[in-house]
């Protein structure tokens, strides 16, 4: 399909994810991850997560949190809300031949 996005609920938080596999790598990302330890991942460090996988996996990725206090709750719906968009993307559409491309290339 390409493209994919997903809104996910996580209790006080709300993160929408949205991914074009167009082979322009760029990340855009407006959460607000407090200062803090998870287990032993450093919460912050899951934005430099994603901006490397959209830089290395050739894809543009948006994150946003809409809202929430929660570190372990807006890190996760980030992380659930990325991966249900990225699935979406790389399912194929059996209506769709070809490279899903004006262009006719990514």
């Amino acid at each position: 399909r390409r493209y994919g996005s997903a809104t996910l609920p996580m209790d006080e938080v709300l993160v929408t994810a949205a991914v074009d596999l167009s082979g322009r790598p760029f990340c855009v990302w407006q959460a607000e991850v407090p200062p803090e330890v998870l287990g032993t991942f450093n919460a912050p460090l899951a934005e430099e997560f994603w901006r490397a996988v959209a830089m290395s996996g050739a894809l543009n990725l948006h994150v946003l949190c809409h809202y929430g206090r929660n570190t372990h709750h807006i890190v996760e719906g980030i992380f659930k809300a990325a991966a249900r968009a990225l699935r979406q993307a790389v399912e194929l559409d059996p209506r769709m031949t070809g490279v899903p491309s004006t262009k006719g290339v990514l």
